[in-house]
This record gives C-alpha cells, sequence and structure tokens, in this order.
C-alpha cells in the first residue's frame, strides 16, 4: 500500500483505524475503540471506527475529522495537504503541530519540495 499522508500530515495509511476500515476488520476496530476510548478519554464503539482517509471523497471519515478546519481548508483550495499550500505555516497548523508534533516534519518535507 502507498503511503497516504492526510491534509494535516498524518499518515492516514499508518493509522489503525483506516487500516481497519480498509480491511473490513470488526475485531481491529473493537481493538482500535477499546484503546482510543482509554487513550483520549473518549467512548469509542467499534462501529465508530470507519474511514477512508482524510483525503478521499467518501464520507467515511473518523470522529472529528468530518469537521476538521484543517481539513476543510485543503478541501476548499483543492490541495491534498497543508505541505502543498502557499500559506504553509499559517496558525491552524502551527496550531495542530502542538498536538501532533511529528506533522510538521512530514509537511516540511512536502513543502521543501515545492519550492
Amino acid at each position: 500500500m502507498s503511503q497516504i499522508i492526510s491534509r494535516c500530515g498524518l499518515i492516514c495509511s499508518e493509522c489503525p483505524a483506516y487500516i481497519a476500515t480498509q480491511n473490513n476488520d470488526d475485531q481491529a476496530r473493537a481493538k482500535v475503540a477499546e484503546k482510543w476510548s482509554k487513550e483520549f478519554g473518549g467512548s469509542f464503539q467499534a462501529s465508530d471506527i470507519n474511514c477512508d482517509g482524510c483525503v478521499s471523497d467518501g464520507a467515511r471519515v473518523f470522529g472529528y475529522c468530518g469537521q476538521c478546519e484543517i481539513r476543510s481548508c485543503g478541501i476548499g483550495r483543492g490541495l491534498a495537504n497543508c505541505g502543498e499550500c502557499g500559506e504553509y505555516g499559517c496558525e491552524k497548523i502551527t496550531k495542530f503541530f502542538g498536538q501532533a508534533p511529528q506533522v510538521k516534519a512530514v509537511l516540511d518535507g512536502i513543502a521543501e519540495k515545492r519550492k
């Protein structure tokens, strides 16, 4: 499987929710729901674990992703991810770096190739 990078720089193709969905694996969905409920303090069910990736055209994206302002911005600009944006480094994405610092290196690499 080729690497799928979300609009915010998370790697969808490495995400357990994405993998469980693509494999249609209900046991994997249940494990992800249990883990994320503990990790993020939520109450996720296996039925919540359905995602075709942030850059998909489909409606199956995980929870918050459906209302994510970074995703909405990328869609509105017709961009696969923030690294492709001429305004890369905006407040939206830099704020997200605090929550997911690993995405900065991914997006920086994409932005560097764009130059």
